[in-house]
């Protein structure tokens, strides 16, 4: 696993974006008043924030990464979190208005999967964790627990199947493929462990959202399950080989 040199100030820096991320996620739940549909504690303004900080802290990263090994991932990771950012935007209505909000951040969460891929790929056949049996197997059992998920959360689930509930599957089978990517990696370094982690939880909470949207999933906080397992899942994909040099 190529190593990278970090200086004293990075590192406080990027602790100090941890921080600045974990205060505005988990500081919203615990100080933030219930809304009126028990959906959720945390502000919208805490959650974009949340999520700009971890946008700083991928680009911080990457200029840290410059030059070395590194690079390239670190900017694909860069710019999938960005359009993570994009996509909670969106999501929220605060870019665009009404059932359109959905379709926009979908777009811009996919657009950000295949950033995410793309770099993951590219590194490992770079540096030859290529692996072609723990590659394609975790692409595999991936793309069967995702499909498995969308059938029992988002289809099962659904009083009367219609197009959208169609359409969450191959969105999901991208998600599951970041997971299954990360995946084949971690099973030939440990270094990847945290970010196929991550990779799962953001599975797991668009899974949940999309019940929610499409199938009027309610239960107390639902939103903000959504956000603790979706904002943890994209702090690790951008945080875990940070982490390594930081530590």
């Amino acid at each position: 696993m190529p190593a990278i040199e970090i200086t004293n100030s990075e590192k406080l820096w990027m602790f100090a974006l941890l921080a600045v991320w974990a205060g505005m996620l988990f500081g919203g739940f615990v100080f933030g008043k219930e809304n009126a549909d028990h959906t959720h504690r945390i502000p919208t303004p805490m959650r974009m924030g949340s999520s700009l900080a971890l946008v700083v802290a991928a680009w911080s990263w990457r200029l840290v990464a410059g030059g070395s090994d590194l690079s390239e991932l670190t900017l694909f990771i860069a710019v999938g979190m960005t359009l993570g950012l994009l996509g909670d935007l969106f999501m929220a209505g605060l870019i665009v208005k009404g059932d359109n909000r959905v379709l926009a951040g979908i777009g811009a969460f996919g657009l950000g999967h295949v950033a995410y891929i793309t770099g993951l790929v590219r590194f490992g056949n770079r540096f030859g964790f290529d692996d072609p049996a723990k590659r394609w197997g975790a692409l595999a059992v991936w793309l069967v627990i995702g499909a498995a998920l969308w059938y029992l959360v988002v289809y099962r689930s659904a009083e009367k199947p219609e197009i959208v509930h169609m359409a969450a599957l191959p969105y999901a089978l991208l998600l599951a493929s970041t997971a299954a990517v990360a995946t084949g990696l971690a099973l030939q370094t440990s270094a990847f462990t945290l970010l196929a982690l991550g990779a799962g939880l953001f599975l797991a909470s668009d899974l949940l959202l999309a019940a929610q949207l499409f199938n009027g999933a309610h239960f107390r906080l639902i939103g903000d399950v959504v956000w603790l397992m979706y904002g943890p899942g994209q702090m690790l994909i951008v945080y875990a080989l940070a982490l390594r040099a930081m530590v």
